[in-house]
């Protein structure tokens, strides 16, 4: 078969789709968040509420002492996920050291490709 008709596979990961979906109030739903996680594949997804200020994070913190090697965490924006750019980056260096992976639906992150991994060590390697 020529090159240019040749369908490239995408490598999957082995482990886990796991969703984390975080709201700022009680009074808002993860609702939505759910839905577009589920489309994504993520079997699993865990729930927060809490501002997006707050280091206080018990559902996230538990979730990434538990998320195993091939493992990926999925997020429907990273701001659902990070306070900032640097603990961005902490979570992502943890998933890392752990052979877990890291996804964001609407951002240009997915640390299982090349480009993702780029994105999300470039800032962190400029900052040093």
């Amino acid at each position: 078969m020529p090159a240019d008709t040749q369908i490239r596979a995408t490598r999957r990961p082995q482990g886990r789709l796991i969703g984390y979906a975080r709201v700022s109030t009680d009074e808002q739903a993860t609702q939505a968040q759910e839905m577009e996680l589920r489309s994504a594949g993520c079997s699993d997804i865990v729930q927060e509420h809490g501002s997006g200020a707050s280091r206080t994070r018990p559902a996230l913190s538990k979730l990434l002492r538990e998320i195993g090697a091939g493992d990926t965490l999925v997020v429907v924006r990273l701001d659902r996920l990070a306070r900032s750019v640097g603990h961005l980056l902490e979570v992502i260096e943890d998933l890392t050291a752990k052979g877990a992976h890291f996804r964001s639906l609407r951002d240009p992150i997915d640390t299982m490709t090349p480009q993702g991994m780029f994105s999300a060590r470039w800032p962190s390697s400029s900052a040093r």
